[in-house]
């Protein structure tokens, strides 16, 4: 294997959104973010395979930002169906309670997810690391710090808002990573933490549209954004044209070349590695 400090971002497998990403470590640890849905599982094990050069890939870490299909299906897809294809030492993650997503009004089964990882627990649960704000790992190098986790003081876009915000160090540059923070979670984050948002790498929140607003991205003054967009997200484009639906995506875009990003790298064009 390679000792490289790296982000591989992996592209949909399907046509719908997800967020799944392989931490490349220096000295050989390997970090998994989120992984997608059920149709990126065998990718995401192909992918893990082909970064540690083993047929059975050791993972150091799986992070989950939040209880949401397109960030989880692919892990309970392995877990099912190849269990015995990989190791994995330990789950970091922070939920809120199924209670808590059920009070959601405006989502359909918020809770399901969640309910899933909960029945499958058993088959790992002296291996998940409920983390806490401020709470900060060591991955050989690499270093991951907490910014946020669940606020149940808030009452809309419940499973978005839950996600776990991080920053990860990784050789010289730092990345934030938003999962799918909304508008109001992304508010409170702002005025709690505004003068630890800046990231050389941002996380593109919500698949870039819908997540965190302007003044938010304004804060963390990225160099690289990382988008998990596929296509007709990207172009706003359910199949009458460049921008003419109602996805936030070409708007965002303009925020970040008022910011003066250069470098944008999306999951439309294919899996995506940026060395660190």
């Amino acid at each position: 294997m390679s000792k490289k400090n790296a982000i591989h971002m992996l592209q949909n497998m399907s046509p719908t959104q997800m967020q799944s990403f392989i931490i490349e470590e220096e000295s050989g640890k390997i970090l998994v973010i989120d992984g997608g849905n059920v149709e990126d599982a065998d990718h995401l094990l192909e992918k893990l395979q082909e970064i540690t050069g083993e047929e059975v890939p050791h993972i150091d870490a799986w992070i989950f930002t939040h209880p949401h299909s397109d960030h989880m299906n692919a892990f309970f897809t392995l877990m099912e169906n190849k269990p015995e294809a990989f190791k994995f030492e330990e789950i970091y993650c922070c939920f809120p309670s199924v209670y808590y997503l059920n009070t959601c009004k405006t989502e359909e089964k918020p809770a399901d997810t969640l309910s899933t990882f909960i029945r499958m627990s058993p088959l790992f649960a002296e291996r998940i690391v409920t983390v806490s704000e401020d709470d900060v790992y060591k991955f050989g190098t690499a270093k991951m710090e907490v910014l946020r986790t669940v606020d149940c003081s808030i009452k809309n876009n419940h499973t978005n808002n839950a996600s776990m915000v991080f920053k990860l160090y990784l050789g010289t540059k730092t990345i934030l990573f938003l999962g799918d923070l909304g508008v109001e979670g992304g508010n409170k984050l702002l005025e709690t933490r505004g003068k630890q948002l800046k990231s050389d790498i941002c996380q593109m929140a919500h698949h870039g549209q819908y997540g965190v607003d302007e003044k938010f991205y304004r804060a963390v003054q990225p160099d690289i954004c990382l988008w998990c967009a596929p296509d007709w997200l990207w172009n706003n484009d359910m199949g009458k044209g460049y921008n003419t639906h109602g996805f936030q995506t070409v708007i965002v875009r303009g925020w970040m070349e008022k910011l003066g990003v250069k470098e944008h790298y999306v999951i439309k064009d294919g899996d995506q590695k940026i060395e660190c």
